[in-house]
């Protein structure tokens, strides 16, 4: 188990942890790394898995690549991208599971209220 963090959290730990967030603040950016799950892509994969451009899937690559969340290796001619920190799915797991609650409350409640 890791240590606690201090508290309050030091200025440029929140500019770290805020930019973090921004960085997996784009749906196609979670999308990606999610296909990364499977294994090692190029972008023409990553691209056909998510229905987007090549173009557009560089990009975010580049902003992953940047935060240190993917890797990059040269292929012959291309290049692959991996998962380079696999917490990043802890933190995925973490928001599933509070949306899971969440909906599950909100199931509840509404079962209470008659409303279904």
């Amino acid at each position: 188990m890791s240590d606690p963090l201090a508290h309050p959290l030091p200025d440029p730990l929140v500019e770290l942890i805020a930019r973090r967030f921004r960085v997996l603040g784009e749906p196609m950016r979670i999308k990606l790394l999610d296909r990364l799950r499977d294994g090692s892509a190029t972008v023409g994969e990553l691209a056909d898995s998510a229905g987007a451009s090549q173009q557009n899937v560089s990009k975010h690559m580049a902003v992953l690549l940047d935060a240190g969340m993917v890797s990059r290796a040269r292929e012959g001619n291309f290049t692959r991208y991996a998962i380079a920190d696999p917490t990043i799915f802890d933190l995925c797991e973490q928001v599933c599971g509070g949306l899971r609650q969440q909906l599950s409350d909100l199931d509840s409640i509404l079962d209470q209220g008659g409303i279904r």
